[in-house]
């Protein structure tokens, strides 16, 4: 159930909006509504133009000034923009009034991301979670949809045909998600009775920002095909493969990538597909390293990790993309970024307790380094969870 049903035309113009507060940097709006831009990439639309905000607080009715909506209301108006994204959420009467005064299609940040998740969709189990975030999304916005009805409501205590509509949608929606609940249970029971399946194995997830680069590096270790693409969240279903490194087997699973502002109704519906993060022995956090604020994604999916309960587990940290790692310049306004790979190796080696590996899984560069960390961080996993399984390995 896509929401947004123009994005299968890649021709959909949109303007991008963000709102920063006067704690935040511009250069960090701009990387906001650049991750905002390649969201809505992944989509297929097409961004023409950007639109920042400094405010203290945002506006409770239009979220952005007045100011500033009656700009975006020219532009959206002589450019034939069919389509403004905020970076935010927005509550349903935001969305009605920005829409009444840009008198254009308005989404948010979540309902972007909610749109790609159902287009990425593969598995029933999937497609269940994606529709379930879809429909508590949708649930407190039912006013905001049937705005158009609103003028055939009838007298005080009585309820005109508009209302009566909503309402009966409001229960089919209530009653919908009831019965995805219930569906999610259902395959959740299926899961853990193939879970179990897989005891007496080390289990190892791999985890990161979305785009990093995990589908390949599970391609690479599994030498299996998962789909991998330059996409934001090109990987939605969980895949499970079975490895072998050297003589150490171990099951290795690609997750779904974590992203700012990930919505918290998709962090719910995919707790059960996160369940291959929390049941790990060993989380392999992949790292885009060459991107400028791979630090601040890293924080990020350390927060999410720790919001599911799985930020206590052995981690290796593989700083992927090294081949496209671009060193700071000498007059570089950020003076403590490190100017080589060298150095920032170092800086990390001695500033946490990770394992750390830096690669390039699309050239195959240090490849076997990682396969080195990774049999021996699985085989001290073997020793500790498995102690009676030491002949294993003689």
């Amino acid at each position: 159930m896509a929401l947004i049903n123009q994005f299968t035309d890649t021709a959909v113009k949109a303007v991008l909006v963000c709102v920063v507060n006067n704690n935040q940097k511009l250069n960090q709006a701009i990387e906001y509504l650049n991750e905002l831009e390649f969201l809505a990439l992944t989509a297929g639309v097409i961004t023409v133009k950007k639109v920042i905000q400094k405010i203290l607080t945002p506006d409770s009715s239009t979220y952005i000034g007045k100011g500033k909506l009656e700009e975006i209301k020219n532009f959206v108006s002589l450019n034939n923009i069919s389509l403004v994204i905020f970076d935010d959420e927005l509550n349903g009467s935001q969305l009605k009034n920005i829409e009444l005064s840009l008198k254009c299609k308005v989404i948010d940040r979540t309902n972007l991301i909610l749109d790609i998740f159902a287009s990425r969709a593969k598995t029933a189990y999937a497609k269940v979670q994606v529709e379930l975030a879809q429909y508590q999304y949708l649930l407190p916005r039912l006013t905001k949809l049937w705005t158009h009805l609103e003028r055939q409501k009838g007298g005080i205590g009585l309820r005109g045909p508009g209302e009566k509509e909503l309402e009966t949608d409001k229960r089919v929606i209530k009653s919908r998600i009831s019965l995805l609940k219930e569906q999610l249970k259902k395959i959740d029971k299926q899961m853990a009775v193939q879970s179990k399946k897989r005891n007496q194995i080390i289990r190892v997830a791999l985890v990161g920002y979305t785009n990093v680069g995990k589908s390949t590096i599970m391609n690479l270790l599994s030498k299996s095909n998962v789909f991998a693409e330059n996409k934001l969240f090109a990987t939605l279903d969980t895949t499970v493969r079975k490895v072998v490194v050297g003589n150490m087997p171990f099951l290795l699973s690609d997750t779904v990538g974590f992203i700012r502002k990930l919505p918290h109704s998709l962090i719910e519906s995919f707790k059960s597909t996160l369940n291959e993060i929390t049941e790990a022995d060993i989380l392999l956090h992949v790292v885009d390293v060459s991107h400028p604020n791979f630090e601040e994604q890293i924080n990020i999916v350390n927060q999410t990790l720790n919001e599911i309960k799985a930020a206590d587990k052995t981690t290796i940290i593989i700083f992927n993309k090294i081949d496209l790692y671009k060193p700071a310049e000498e007059d570089d306004l950020i003076s403590n970024q490190p100017k080589s790979i060298e150095e920032l190796k170092k800086s990390w080696f001695s500033k946490n307790n990770n394992i750390n590996v830096f690669i390039s899984a699309q050239n195959k560069e240090n490849i076997d380094e990682l396969k080195k960390v990774i049999f021996d961080t699985v085989k001290e996993s073997y020793l500790y969870v498995y102690p009676n399984k030491n002949n294993f390995f003689y």
